[in-house]
């Protein structure tokens, strides 16, 4: 395993070298496209419901709609093929090549046709296959796989472009610009439509009462391979098939918006093949030849391909609703820094990536990058049709373990998780860390000495993946819950009653932010308990230890629950514990239990701005010293973890900071790369320290740089601390009265 995780790190180095700029500077435009665009609509969630819900009828209905769509193709004068499988897909196109006696086959864009790799099978019958989307022609001369579900060559540079066409074509003129590169292009693949005899799309979407398709693009290219052939192969998975073409409005909105930041993609086509258009006799002076429908083939080949397993599958039929947009991908902060070429499969990249290549390839493949995934969730709000993609890799995660790191079956029972014997020690450990802290308190300070010692860091590195790099969290002698329970409450007329949950950081770690919400909401006149309850389940869960995160949710909940049986609020201080308790939880417990808990839990500084709004004393809570802004008023830079904008909570943080006189910067970095244990293991640690240097840079800024930081997460602490030279503070901590 040691090798295997030098090995991944330096792949990622390398990527983070030689394609990192590229994919960062792309991916970021387009995901900040899709915060300008979406704000231009009326009913944002209204549209992401309607489109899931047509997602959802689909997939219910599928057999049934394909065959509703078999009977429109044919209607149409086309031909539906149903392909079990890639084999079977290929040798359906091929015999239709073969039957139109092809010698050039162009192509648009379609992730499909990569799936099933028809390009290689078609070329092992002597045919030319021309990519005629620019990204995807440029990656077809640089013989590289895509690195983007939307745009291809994303990874590639103006100038590696350049430098790739003067050494394909060695052209007098060499281009240069971006507009010459283009017209370059559209030149070399103009003359190469006009010879072609067969035309290829995809299809993002084919309505099965019609049989009408929706091909979305950024260039003309598909219009071209179908106007200038009179044979066309459409190439999609069963999943695209829509019940009708008033169906295809919410999607169109979307799609766009979603993937690329355009209000409206710059290609939408909707034709019902065999389109009537004449065919085109470019011999003849590029004349339109007299005829119709009648003068054209259309062959539909629909693909399953593990698809209907997927389908019958709980946990990954969710992924069936993707389409294919990339705002998954966009919104990634490990994937804006590495590309698909490192957080993708054989075909599919970003998020949704390891639900399409567990069902389409299997789990070996999806294993092989579904770690890059952390579970921040932010994926959530940006897929169109509100796939749960942390959810499925952590499925996906669950099922891999077992298979993988050293199958020691004897450790089996004697761990402290409900796990087989195969898990990965490393993600054992991890995944175990309440047990951890538990026993670092207990031994403290001398657990945090040995921790620290050079031969235990060394073997800790080799063994488990732990870098060496990365300081390790000092674990407190004296508990949260145990420095609570010897104090006494100084509430005695409160005006709410709360249960503040101590997460296993602020309980063994962080023992001070602990202090300070409880001296805040004391000073709110907040009466407060500190229960003896377990860990949430968070660090299991992100591990892929689903029996075990579900085990601890089920203890979590029982030992809340008296609590809220006594009307109390549940108040939590960690930002991925709330996310637990309001998202994840309705994965692992009965619906009523999570209801319940989901619906009364709420995160601190959100219940501090509550308590403000109604009426609580402001004046209880620390101010700085001058309350007047850049003329005294002690100056903020505010980072909100990923989870607390996930739940729509950061501005809550914001407010409170404003309302007692702080001067806040809140910075516009969306992720700071440490994810929990993912800054940690030392496959990822250069990564995770790329994604963090995008943070930290913020607060190095002219407009920040002498500004107090301030986070509302452990992960982001901790990363802050190690990548700036000043300390950073918890929000609870700042606002705090003095104790």
């Amino acid at each position: 395993m040691s090798k295997a995780r030098k090995a991944k790190a330096a792949e990622i180095r390398r990527l983070l070298t030689t394609e990192g700029e590229a994919v960062a500077g792309n991916t970021q435009g387009f995901n900040q496209g899709r915060y300008d665009s979406v704000e231009s609509l009326d009913d944002y969630s209204g549209l992401k419901d309607r489109a899931r819900e047509i997602k959802e009828d689909a997939i219910d209905r599928l057999p049934s709609l394909i065959e509703e769509l078999r009977e429109s193709v044919e209607d149409n004068g086309g031909t539906l093929y149903l392909a079990d499988d890639e084999a079977d897909a290929n040798r359906y196109i091929r015999e239709v090549c073969a039957e139109q006696d092809a010698d050039r086959v162009v192509k648009s864009k379609s992730m499909t046709s990569e799936e099933i790799e028809v390009n290689e099978a078609l070329a092992e019958d002597g045919l030319d296959v021309v990519e005629t989307d620019l990204g995807e022609w440029v990656l077809q001369l640089a013989d590289e796989a895509p690195s983007h579900i939307v745009a291809p060559a994303i990874h590639k540079s103006r100038e590696g472009i350049a430098e790739l066409f003067a050494a394909e074509f060695d052209p007098a003129d060499p281009p240069e610009t971006a507009e010459e590169l283009t017209m370059f292009a559209r030149e070399q693949l103009g003359e190469l439509i006009e010879d072609a005899d067969v035309g290829m799309t995809g299809a993002n979407f084919v309505t099965a009462d019609t049989g009408t398709m929706a091909l979305v693009t950024s260039e003309g290219n598909a219009r071209k391979t179908i106007a200038a052939t009179d044979t066309q192969i459409a190439v999609a998975g069963v999943e695209k098939v829509i019940p009708t073409v008033e169906d295809l409005q919410p999607f169109v909105e979307l799609i766009g918006r979603s993937g690329t930041g355009q209000d409206i993609t710059s290609y939408i086509s909707i034709l019902t093949p065999p389109v009537d258009s004449p065919t085109i006799d470019f011999d003849d002076g590029a004349a339109a030849v007299p005829g119709g429908s009648d003068d054209r083939e259309f062959h539909l080949v629909l693909i399953d391909n593990g698809r209907m397993a997927m389908r019958e599958d709980e946990d990954l039929r969710e992924t069936l609703y993707c389409i294919r947009c990339s705002a998954c991908s966009n919104v990634c902060a490990n994937f804006q820094q590495v590309g698909g070429h490192a957080f993708g499969g054989e075909t599919y990249s970003g998020g949704i990536a390891t639900g399409w290549e567990a069902g389409i390839e299997g789990l070996d493949t999806a294993g092989e990058f579904n770690d890059l995934c952390t579970g921040c969730s932010r994926c959530v709000d940006a897929c169109p049709v509100k796939i749960d993609i942390p959810w499925i890799n952590t499925v996906v995660r669950d099922r891999i373990n077992p298979d993988v790191g050293l199958a020691l079956d004897a450790v089996e029972g004697l761990t402290p998780d409900a796990e087989p014997g195969g898990v990965d020690l490393q993600k054992r450990l991890f995944g175990n860390f309440e047990t951890l802290a538990r026993l670092g308190s207990a031994t403290a300070p001398l657990s945090n000495w040995l921790a620290d010692a050079g031969p235990v860091r060394a073997a800790m590195e080799r063994f488990l993946g732990v870098d060496s790099r990365r300081d390790l969290p000092t674990f407190e002698r004296e508990t949260f819950r145990a420095w609570f329970r010897a104090r006494d409450s100084t509430v005695s007329d409160p005006v709410r009653r709360v249960v503040l949950y101590p997460d296993v950081y602020t309980n063994h770690v962080q023992v001070e932010r602990g202090k300070a919400a409880v001296r805040t909401l004391e000073a709110l006149n907040v009466d407060v308990v500190v229960p003896d309850v377990g860990a949430s389940g968070r660090a299991p869960l992100s591990q892929g230890m689903v029996a075990t995160a579900e085990s601890k949710a089920r203890e979590a909940f029982a030992d809340l629950d008296p609590y809220l049986e006594a009307d109390r609020d549940v108040v939590v201080i960690e930002p991925s514990d709330l996310a637990m308790f309001q998202r994840e939880y309705e994965r692992l417990l009965p619906r009523e239990n999570y209801e319940r808990l989901a619906g009364n839990s709420y995160e601190v500084v959100e219940y501090v701005y509550g308590l403000l709004e109604a009426d609580g004393e402001l004046s209880a809570l620390s101010a700085p010293e001058s309350a007047d802004g850049a003329d005294g008023g002690e100056r903020v830079a505010y980072h909100s973890h990923c989870q607390q904008r996930t739940l729509g909570l950061e501005r809550h943080t914001e407010a409170v900071l404003d309302r007692l006189g702080y001067d806040v910067v809140t910075s516009d970095a969306e992720c700071c790369g440490m994810a929990g244990s993912f800054g940690y293991k030392s496959e990822y640690y250069d990564l995770s320290v790329a994604v963090g240097e995008d943070l930290a840079e913020g607060f190095r800024s002219d407009v920040a740089r002498d500004r107090t930081v301030v986070a509302s997460g452990t992960s982001c602490l901790e990363q802050l601390d190690s990548l700036l030279d000043r300390p950073s503070t918890h929000p609870i901590e700042l606002i705090a009265p003095d104790g």
